[in-house]
């Protein structure tokens, strides 16, 4: 269990509320799938990923996109209960559709980049918030 301390519980919530799920789920998974191509493998059922404007210009790619950012959306919520909150997603992640664990490092990595472009120099507070984890 995370014991989360009110500099970060306040720090993660303003952050996502600054975020525009439609710009940068899409954008932070575009960039996972190109920079780490072997990820697209678990998507093969979306369609052209041949080059990286097909994948950014691809809409199964920014709806789960989006689709992650909403799922981050409910850690975020539920800060004080994220095991029961991923429960179901962790289970379905691991044992359905056997996604390396590595994957969501290498998403989080990109979802941090898009996000810190996004934001310049409003990002800092966040950038303290993961040195301390």
């Amino acid at each position: 269990m995370v014991h989360w301390t009110d500099f970060e519980r306040a720090t993660i919530k303003d952050i996502f509320a600054k975020i525009d799920y439609d710009c940068v789920g899409p954008a932070a998974f575009s960039r996972c799938l190109i920079v780490y191509p072997w990820t697209q493998r678990y998507f093969v059922n979306f369609g052209n990923l041949f080059n990286a404007a097909a994948i950014i210009g691809n809409p199964n790619v920014a709806k789960h996109g989006i689709t992650i950012m909403h799922g981050l959306e409910r850690g975020v919520k539920n800060l004080d209960h994220l095991a029961e909150t991923y429960e179901e997603l962790s289970v379905l992640h691991s044992e359905k559709l056997h996604v390396d664990p590595d994957n969501f490092k290498l998403i989080s990595d990109c979802l941090t980049i898009v996000v810190a472009s996004r934001m310049g120099k409003a990002f800092t507070a966040f950038q303290v918030l993961i040195s301390l984890s």
